[in-house]
């Protein structure tokens, strides 16, 4: 075959792949895309939401009387202004003098389908100290809202000034009140406390909107090593590596902020995204091999019909192809394992039939583990993917450069072969 057909047939034979690989990325896409909209719901019913955990509020409570001015009149009809008194509520915000706050997080991962979900226990507990800055006596209302009014809060603890009055209380909306009365001056400690269940973030906000705290700590500890902070969330002043986990500290004299403290828990590699990544990026390893290969058979003089390329793209098709409908029940390292074991035999079996064993095994076997499975393992490190193939690509380059810098490609391309490789000289017997 004129090698001008030759490379019409191989391009023809790549962009079918292309085609192919597109449509099983938008397929494994949907895929996912559907499993996690559908599980998202049902998974927040059973384990939870993501939580924010507002700071309770505080409000100094009590009567004044006012006196409204009303006419009388008499039997002979004469007008007499009286005053009618009247009790007004009066309230007024209250800021906590201190405020402590632990929050442990423990991650409990969860997979169903090609989505895992990020999941995670929560034991918190806070502490808040108020204190009348009036000469008057006065009621404290306190509000405690829970993150979410349809969560399941174990072992829920409400106690004012060590009295845990949590059993007297009835939630209502996701809030739970009380109201304490409160001496000129007189200090008041209230705490409350829970175990409960989230997905995906946990979040304390400490003022609502933009607001002013004192004395405040927060202590988290976690029990994984990747940490990430929410959007708009504050990072710790203090934090301490704990073997497997983290202890993160926030501590403030005085603070004004709108900002809240948090933690996104870690997430594994998402199986669907991964395998609908690996199908829109197949075209760059495919591409690379081709040219690889066909360089070599040109060097070689090896003549590789586009119907074998043809094969050998359906072979490396068939990785995504495994992989997208295997790692939705094994482990996705295994399934990855498995999709590159299947390919990597279907090419070298294929070519040890086309052009023998030794090319099979060695210049492309060797080729295919780096362009396919090296290049498919990084897609599971973050931002590696384009440095991966980058440098893939300047050593192929290097390479073929090498390989092909005293090729006559004007005659090559005339339809002629390339020149065989001159045999060293046999040296003369001894005699």
């Amino acid at each position: 075959m004129h090698p001008i057909l030759r490379l019409i047939g191989i391009a023809f034979v790549f962009i079918l792949a292309l085609v192919a690989w597109a449509t099983l990325g938008g397929v494994t896409s949907s895929r996912a895309g559907q499993q996690q909209w559908a599980l998202e719901g049902s998974v927040a019913d059973l384990w939870g939401s993501p939580q924010v955990q507002k700071a309770p509020s505080f409000q100094l409570r009590w009567e004044v009387t006012e006196y409204d001015l009303k006419d009388v009149y008499d039997a002979k009809g004469r007008k007499t202004t009286i005053q009618v008194p009247r009790a007004v509520p009066k309230s007024l915000a209250l800021s906590p003098s201190s405020t402590r706050v632990r929050a442990d997080l423990h991650l409990d991962e969860r997979r169903k389908g090609l989505v895992w979900f990020p999941l995670y226990d929560v034991d918190f507990e806070g502490t808040w100290t108020l204190t009348n800055p009036t000469a008057e006596d006065r009621w404290l209302a306190i509000t405690f809202p829970f993150p979410d009014e349809r969560g399941l809060y174990d072992g829920f603890r409400f106690v004012v000034d060590g009295e845990d009055v949590a059993a007297r209380l009835r939630p209502e909306a996701g809030v739970v009140a009380t109201t304490v009365a409160l001496p000129p001056g007189a200090t008041v400690s209230f705490a409350a406390a829970y175990r409960s269940r989230g997905m995906s973030t946990w979040t304390y906000a400490p003022t609502e909107g933009v607001g002013q705290v004192e004395d405040f700590q927060l202590a988290m500890t976690t029990d994984f090593a990747a940490i990430d902070y929410p959007a708009m969330a504050m990072s710790p002043t203090t934090r301490s590596d704990e073997g497997q986990g983290w202890k993160l500290d926030w501590v403030f004299d005085r603070l004004v902020t709108g900002y809240t403290i948090g933690m996104v828990m870690p997430t594994r590699v998402q199986p669907g995204e991964l395998a609908s990544e690996l199908s829109f990026s197949a075209p760059i390893s495919l591409g690379l091999f081709f040219l690889w290969i066909y360089v070599l058979g040109l060097l070689k003089g090896i003549e590789i019909h586009p119907v074998n390329y043809l094969f050998i793209a359906a072979a490396f098709f068939s990785f995504n192809l495994l992989f997208a409908y295997t790692a939705d029940h094994l482990e996705v390292e295994r399934a990855f394992a498995l999709a590159s074991a299947v390919s990597v035999l279907l090419v070298a079996s294929y070519l040890r039939l086309v052009v023998g064993a030794r090319f099979a095994l060695l210049e492309a076997g060797i080729a295919q583990v780096l362009y396919q499975v090296g290049f498919g393992t990084a897609h599971f490190y973050e931002g590696y993917t384009g440095l991966t193939i980058t440098v893939l690509g300047i050593l192929t380059l290097f390479a073929l450069m090498q390989l092909t810098g005293r090729i006559e490609w004007g005659e090559l391309l005339r339809g002629r072969s390339a020149p065989p490789a001159v045999p060293a000289p046999t040296p003369a017997p001894a005699g």
